[in-house]
């Protein structure tokens, strides 16, 4: 196992029965048949046909807010029949691209269904000990409504819309990791890491905004939310390993940690899978034409 292999189980996908979800005239995300098919049952909300779904054009003449309106009163009923899981009662802004002004919004736990662009923050806790670097994993908690009891960054979550980067961050902090207000600012921005793959919850292409936070060698996190059973102080080295050779990290986690190891010189520009490594972390169109050996 590598951890090339993570980047490509997170940028693995198949489109081929998939249908482009149009809005204002551009393909923004991709629908697979059998969500397509439920989406048919409301003829006057959604335009489905063999090869695309859209909006009815009066609905999207009326702007965001009669698209958002729209398209919530079916999703509620498809929480409601189960067919939408892990509800989260947040809205979450459907755009072409981050800083764009939203063309509607949408409950984050459909994003996936229509194969739309999702954001989030994601931040490496980390210290340095006597022995070295170490960084802070987190167990998902047993009740999380997707990937429980996988292994975590110290504080992640989703961006929602209205609420900025540096301002979501400071509140994950403190409801995952009982992290202060002033001690979460001292986060710095590193980056994004990007990847798009088909999932059971539908087609996740998804940009995660990183952070690293220097801890005090004293710090014990708390978590506050009930969503993580467990905190854990490893090594770096401890954790590189169990990236490269477990799936025991929620996939795109595991991307965040191969970031960290790059950005750390943990994998070192003399690694013989350097430039793939990276690009792949981009999202790059390329990468899996270049590692054609996996």
């Amino acid at each position: 196992m590598s951890y090339l292999e993570r980047i490509a189980e997170a940028n693995r996908r198949d489109l081929s029965q998939a249908r482009p979800f149009i809005l204002d005239n551009r393909e923004l995300g991709w629908v697979g048949p059998n969500f397509a098919q439920l989406l048919s049952r409301w003829p006057e909300v959604f335009v489905v046909e063999q090869t695309l779904v859209r909006l009815r054009s009066e609905i999207e003449r009326g702007g965001p807010d009669e698209r958002s309106r729209a398209v919530s009163v079916v999703l509620n009923i498809l929480r409601e029949e189960g067919f939408i899981t892990g509800w989260r009662d947040e809205a979450y802004p459907v755009v072409w691209s981050w800083g764009d002004p939203p063309l509607m919004v949408m409950e984050r736990a459909a994003i996936p269904s229509f194969g739309l662009c999702g954001f989030g923050v994601h931040m490496n806790g980390y210290c340095r000990s006597a022995e070295g670097l170490c960084l802070w994993v987190a167990k998902r908690a047993a009740t999380k409504p997707t990937y429980p009891g996988e292994l975590d960054q110290l504080v992640a979550g989703g961006q929602p819309v209205g609420l900025g980067l540096q301002a979501n961050l400071a509140k994950e902090c403190e409801e995952e990791a009982g992290i202060p207000p002033a001690l979460a600012r001292r986060a710095s921005a590193a980056g994004t890491v990007t990847y798009a793959a088909s999932t059971p919850r539908g087609f996740q292409h998804d940009v995660i905004f990183t952070f690293d936070l220097e801890l005090p060698t004293d710090f014990v996190p708390v978590n506050q939310d009930g969503e993580v059973d467990e905190f854990f102080l490893w090594p770096v080295e401890q954790v590189a390993e169990v990236v490269r050779t477990t799936d025991a990290f929620k996939f795109n986690c595991a991307l965040v940690v191969i970031d960290f190891l790059v950005r750390h010189g943990v994998i070192p520009p003399e690694d013989p899978d350097y430039a793939p490594i990276v690009a792949g972390l981009r999202g790059r169109e390329h990468f899996l034409a270049s590692v054609g050996k996996l």
